[in-house]
């Protein structure tokens, strides 16, 4: 079984991911957030999850994600989904 898009709500606006032949293409709104690849690295995916963290959470005054770690892992855990990571 495959997902194919998912749409999380957020703080600034919704936030879609849709499966691509090499990974995710996140979104929000008419705007690109980040293309996240399968053969990408751990730590590649997360820095990109931390970005769209950003825009689910909102953000602290220091322009970090108003999100702890464990809410980070989750926005890359749903983003690997859609992916097939």
């Amino acid at each position: 079984m495959f997902i194919k898009q998912m749409v999380i709500e957020g703080v600034e606006g919704d936030v879609e991911i849709i499966r691509t032949d090499a990974g995710a293409l996140v979104t929000e709104g008419n705007r690109i957030l980040c293309e996240v690849r399968q053969d990408e690295g751990h730590d590649a995916r997360f820095a990109k999850a931390c970005e769209v963290a950003k825009v689910v959470c909102g953000v602290d005054r220091k322009g970090r994600p108003n999100a702890t770690n464990s809410m980070i892992h989750d926005v890359l855990c749903e983003i690997e989904r859609v992916a097939g990571c």
